[in-house]
């Protein structure tokens, strides 16, 4: 790079105040796409179930991070990707479209006034004040939550854990050779994981994809392609009878998960880059109105709700620490979109190391939950759990707001349950009653 587009992307990105240069912005904006690149080949097969077309969710999935990863780095100025968010596709499929039998045209639209909320709540510091109001032990439980769910879709889809009448899931028939790749891959991503290998998720998904194909159980469409069409989710959000008291409650169920997980994830890596200043976030308004219009602009492409993703911090690790970082990431994921058929030869049972993964990372944040405090450990338990046995997010969430506040409250301590979560108990109580779940 010439001696000119330095001095450029020197005044657009602050780097020398950062305490970075050039070439280390581009390795760590490479280090970051590696790390999650997975979800352009995952984020389509989960939305394909819902009966979205695979193609056209690709390029959405491609070109939705790439506009996350534009806003956060030319607005906000920080090393942070944006992605189709795991977890947020899941219960965009199986709880919405699949378990409640909502169009998934209609649940684009959830997405879509979700994203709309953020950037009114962004710019009104609302946002903030529900971070900051809520326990820390609910906070970390949804997250846990999450994971154990998207445990549960990995395991089911693979054929490891199927249906049973007596004893209503049992193991599966572990001489399948999806069962056997499946679990062989999880091994194989844990160990990559350990020795810190960047691409472990999308090095596994390409290696179970490749023996998937060796032994026939799958069909390898190629490399790289024409870059699909993206007409058949493009602008297809409904709105027709999105208003009603269960389409509400999806609607509050995106806006909550991706609240705490976009800005628990912002502050987090930002931590770990060392760009907090006095435990805050400087420009936090904009990096807020950046996550929140990348979800507008992925449900109008096409998917579900678009996050920061932890994954950055492996770019913050080896020196990113401006939005350099992030725009590298978003022309990767632009230049992505020519392997197409690379990502629909990959089979489901291959991204099952993927999801459980994704789901151990998860569950890593039970260990800040207060467990020898019943009044924070019930709670927090109930969330986690009804998650995967309810097979719902929304039930999960509700579960813990409800019991926080009736423990908290039978335990003569309801001073401890801040004004804005007696609010959302309220909310859900009257949802459950006059709904059901």
């Amino acid at each position: 790079m010439n001696t000119s587009n330095n001095h450029l992307l020197e005044r657009i990105f602050n780097l020398r105040a950062s305490g970075t240069d050039v070439r280390t912005e581009l390795m760590a904006g490479l280090t970051t796409f590696l790390t999650l690149c997975y979800i352009i080949i995952v984020n389509p097969l989960i939305l394909g179930e819902a009966g979205m077309d695979v193609g056209a969710v690709f390029v959405a999935t491609c070109i939705a991070a790439a506009v996350g990863c534009f806003v956060m780095g030319f607005v906000g100025n920080y090393p942070i990707a944006l992605a189709p968010g795991m977890g947020l596709n899941a219960y965009f499929t199986f709880a919405v479209v699949k378990g409640m039998g909502v169009p998934w045209q209609v649940a684009l639209g959830a997405v879509f006034v979700s994203g709309l909320i953020f950037i009114v709540f962004s710019l009104f510091k609302v946002r903030e004040m529900l971070v900051n109001a809520l326990p820390t032990g609910l906070k970390m439980s949804i997250a846990a939550g999450v994971g154990l769910f998207l445990a549960l879709i990995a395991l089911k889809g693979a054929g490891v854990i199927v249906s049973n009448p007596a004893t209503l899931v049992g193991m599966g028939d572990i001489h399948q050779p999806s069962v056997l790749l499946a679990m062989g891959g999880f091994v194989l991503v844990s160990v990559l994981g350990y020795f810190r290998i960047r691409a472990a998720i999308i090095i596994t998904i390409l290696a179970i994809t490749a023996v998937s194909t060796l032994l026939g159980l799958s069909e390898f469409k190629g490399v790289v392609g024409s870059v699909p069409s993206i007409a058949p989710t493009f602008m297809q959000m409904n709105f027709e009878g999105l208003f009603t008291a269960s389409m509400v409650s999806v609607i509050f169920v995106f806006f909550l998960v991706d609240l705490f997980d976009s800005t628990g994830t912002l502050v987090g890596v930002s931590h770990r880059a060392g760009l907090l200043e006095n435990g805050k976030l400087p420009r936090l308004k904009r990096a807020l109105l950046a996550d929140s219009s990348a979800i507008v602009a992925g449900a109008a492409l096409g998917t579900s709700s678009t996050t920061p993703y932890v994954e950055s911090a492996a770019g913050v690790a080896v020196g990113g620490r401006t939005g350099l970082t992030a725009v590298t990431v978003g022309v990767l994921m632009l230049a992505a979109l020519v392997f197409s058929p690379l990502a629909q030869s990959v089979p489901t049972f291959a991204t099952a190391p993927a999801l459980l993964y994704v789901g151990v990372q998860m569950l890593r944040s039970t260990k800040d939950i207060d467990w020898e405090d019943m009044t924070e450990a019930a709670p927090a338990f109930l969330t986690i759990v009804f998650m995967p046995f309810a097979y719902s997010i929304a039930d999960g969430i509700a579960m813990g707001f409800i019991s926080y506040s009736l423990i908290k409250l039978l335990c003569g301590r309801a001073k401890d349950v801040p004004p804005m979560v007696w609010i959302v108990t309220v909310l859900w109580a009257v949802k459950f009653w006059f709904l059901g779940a």
